[in-house]
């Protein structure tokens, strides 16, 4: 069982712990710094405050402890977009899945939205079944270029509010 919860300032460690090792091979490739940590929880609690309101950003903990984040974006006014990592040590036991399925709650609600997608890197397949489990489909390839240039077919999910 996995619970979400806003962020806080002591979460910094926490979260140099997910970004990390296997964690972001798939991501920047570099783990967090604390100072990085530290800013990117500035900004999810900033983001929180705006109105009208464009991001939330969660913990993801189980037994009272962080093992990842999860996000979900304002792309449009009734589209949007959800993100998550999980620390290494945590993968293939659900948990991923279950903060998918309480942010759509979120999302189809609070958020106000009726399309939301997602995407993942090709070499990450344990991901897709995280989406498809929550009830995205696959509908193609989305194009992100790298660093140097070279652009890689990120497979791209939809989940539209009425399937739900």
């Amino acid at each position: 069982m996995v619970t979400l919860r806003a962020l806080c300032p002591d979460d910094a460690t926490a979260l140099t712990r997910v970004y990390s090792g296997a964690s972001i091979r798939h991501t920047t490739g570099k783990p967090l710094t604390l100072d990085q940590a530290h800013e990117k929880i500035r900004t999810a609690l900033a983001r929180a405050a705006e109105s009208p309101r464009a991001q939330w950003s969660w913990g993801i903990l189980t037994a009272d402890e962080m093992i990842g984040l999860i996000s979900l974006r304002r792309r449009t006014p009734s589209m949007g977009t959800i993100s998550y990592i999980l620390r290494e040590d945590t993968w293939g036991h659900g948990y991923a899945t279950q903060a998918a399925r309480q942010v759509l709650a979120v999302a189809f609600t609070t958020a106000g939205l009726n399309r939301l997608e997602a995407m993942h890197h090709p070499d990450n397949p344990a991901s897709g079944r995280v989406l498809a489990k929550a009830g995205f489909t696959r509908i193609g390839t989305s194009d992100r270029h790298t660093d140097d240039g070279t652009a890689v077919p990120y497979e791209l999910y939809a989940l539209e509010r009425d399937s739900t």
